[in-house]
């Protein structure tokens, strides 16, 4: 029987994932953006990378609800500022 070997490392928000000695991945939970032939160059390619943060409907609903307090407040300063 086999077992597999996996090599995994979180960095800036990224995993950088080897399975079996294969191609080193740098994905996020839900896609693969490269494989690379050493780790040296997946680590790199994901520092390049902005920070990932993974987003929640919950995160994106309070987003919305910032946005439209700040919309409001800056829709008061404007009528302060034309009065």
């Amino acid at each position: 029987m086999h077992t597999a070997m996996i090599s995994k490392t979180h960095f800036n928000g990224y995993d950088v994932i080897n399975v079996n000695n294969g191609p080193w991945r740098v994905c996020t939970h839900h896609d693969r953006l490269g494989s690379f032939a050493s780790r040296e160059e997946a680590m790199a390619f994901a520092a390049a990378l902005p920070a990932f943060k993974e987003r929640t409907a919950m995160g994106d609903i309070q987003d919305l609800k910032d946005r439209k307090e700040a919309s409001k407040e800056a829709a008061k300063g404007q009528a302060k500022a034309k009065s």
